[in-house]
């Protein structure tokens, strides 16, 4: 199953960042990449100005380098996080 670039896809990663403990924020700055993480605050920053497919395409970036505990997702979280992880990386 392949990724879709939809506002729902998009609000499904939010949901998975809550869950994973993370907050995630659109604000506007200088990011090379397009966002950046503030580990430590737990906190992703995506740069607003980016398309849907950017927003989303940053968020899936990110997800390899949080640490999360899959104990703690719900059933359909932990489906999410797994599909997500599985796809292979296109760059």
């Amino acid at each position: 199953m392949s990724i879709k670039y939809t506002p729902a896809t998009l609000k499904k990663f939010e949901e998975l960042y809550d869950e994973i403990g993370y907050m995630v924020r659109l604000e506007k700055g200088n990011f090379h990449s397009g966002y950046c993480i503030l580990q430590e605050r737990r906190i992703a920053v995506i740069n607003k100005f980016l398309p849907l497919e950017g927003r989303i395409n940053a968020l899936i970036d990110i997800l390899p380098s949080i640490e999360v505990d899959l104990e703690k997702l719900s059933t359909e979280g932990r489906h999410f996080y797994e599909m997500v992880m599985s796809q292979p990386v296109d760059k």
